[in-house]
């Protein structure tokens, strides 16, 4: 049976704002404009982050580039969905799966790139990444089990992690590349590893919960019943 999340779960802190906005946008876009080619767009911009960090062991002004990628990446990830709800064309199956597809191969593009650049180890970078895709798993299953789909956790979802990003590379053009501060490891590799933990904690706390809901729930079927 396919993935029919029935209720989005959206807490980030810049949801209302950004919700107007992308309205705003989707009214405005043009007839040429469709869904598809949006996420086309937001898996771009994905590349284009990932090129900039890497070029960034040429030339950190590189980073630039990066900056610009997330703002694409943003314009079409996160408009694909609205447009499609403003023009009354949802297609929610395939929708679902391209869209969550695409962020996938978007999101290996982004670390790839962060970790082939000189400011933060490959090994952590992927690290980083393998916490984000279990999130992202869970999210998924939770959608399929309990018909929850949550788009943000701890009050940020993936716009506030895109600042993040946009955040740490501005402070990347700011420094060179730094030595070692713990061990073998950066102040930035600190930083997308300390990321990347949060995520992983994140996984369990809510595999866990999910887990004790669905266990509560068919305790209380059972008794149905045998009552």
């Amino acid at each position: 049976m396919p993935v029919t999340p029935t209720v989005r779960i959206q807490h980030n802190v810049l949801a209302l704002n950004e919700r107007r906005l992308l309205t705003w946008l989707a009214a405005r876009m043009p007839g040429w404009a469709t869904p598809d080619k949006l996420t086309a767009l937001g898996l771009t911009g994905a590349g284009v982050v990932g090129a900039g960090y890497a070029l960034s062991s040429v030339d950190p002004m590189w980073l630039w580039l990066s900056i610009v990628g997330f703002f694409i990446n943003w314009f079409g990830d996160s408009l694909d969905g609205s447009l499609a709800r403003f023009r009354k064309i949802e297609r929610p199956l395939f929708g679902y799966f391209i869209d969550h597809s695409s962020d996938a191969l978007g999101n290996m593009m982004i670390m790839a790139g962060i970790g082939a650049s000189p400011f933060v180890r490959m090994d952590v970078a992927l690290f980083g990444l393998g916490a984000y895709l279990l999130l992202s798993i869970h999210t998924f299953l939770a959608a399929r089990v309990v018909a929850e789909f949550r788009l943000s956790y701890l009050a940020a979802g993936p716009t506030e992690l895109r600042l993040v990003l946009i955040t740490m590379s501005l402070v990347m053009l700011a420094t060179a590349p730094v030595g070692p501060v713990l061990g073998p490891l950066s102040g930035f590799d600190l930083f997308i590893g300390g990321l990347g933990i949060v995520l992983f904690v994140l996984f369990i706390v809510q595999t866990l919960a999910t887990a004790r809901k669905l266990l509560n729930r068919d305790a209380s079927n059972r008794d149905s019943r045998a009552g």
